[in-house]
């Protein structure tokens, strides 16, 4: 199964993005939406998503986190999150949720690393480019027995 990792769209829907993510079976978009006509656009055209809030959408009806079981592992989505130092409440939904996978965004770069047992995914931003930083997302390959990132710049 391949899922689609998405995040700090702003509002923008790069054309780049449906071509990059076709063939997964579901999207995870780590926040930062800007506009919810993105996430049905995406979930119309190419996969079911599922959404967390980000820090710029207030007024969105989506929660702060969720968990989700997809390819028989558990992941967690929230948008901000210090994989090396997690505050109070990431630690409470790492105790509460014990998830195979975090995926997160907000700081707009791409990260990967295994700590602890869990993988820590951050796509990087899919919307237009910030802080000098290419847009990016990432595609987990959860065919085999580890995850398999691999991460896409969204090049002009």
């Amino acid at each position: 199964m391949l899922i689609g990792l998405i995040a700090d769209t702003h509002g923008h829907l790069d054309p780049r993005v449906k071509p990059a993510l076709a063939g997964v079976a579901h999207i995870l978009h780590a926040g930062d939406i800007g506009l919810p006509w993105l996430l049905l656009e995406l979930g119309t055209d190419i996969a079911p998503v599922t959404a967390v809030r980000g820090n710029v959408d207030e007024g969105l009806p989506y929660r702060e986190t969720e968990a989700v079981v997809l390819a028989g592992r558990k992941f967690l989505l929230h948008h901000i999150v210090d994989p090396r130092r997690p505050d109070p409440t990431l630690q409470r939904l790492l105790r509460r949720h014990r998830p195979d996978v975090v995926v997160f965004g907000h700081t707009h770069r791409p990260f990967c690393e295994t700590l602890g047992g869990t993988l820590y995914l951050n796509p990087g931003s899919a919307g237009r480019p910030r802080f000098g930083l290419r847009p990016s997302l990432a595609v987990l390959d959860c065919a085999g027995p580890v995850p398999t990132p691999r991460f896409i710049e969204l090049e002009g």
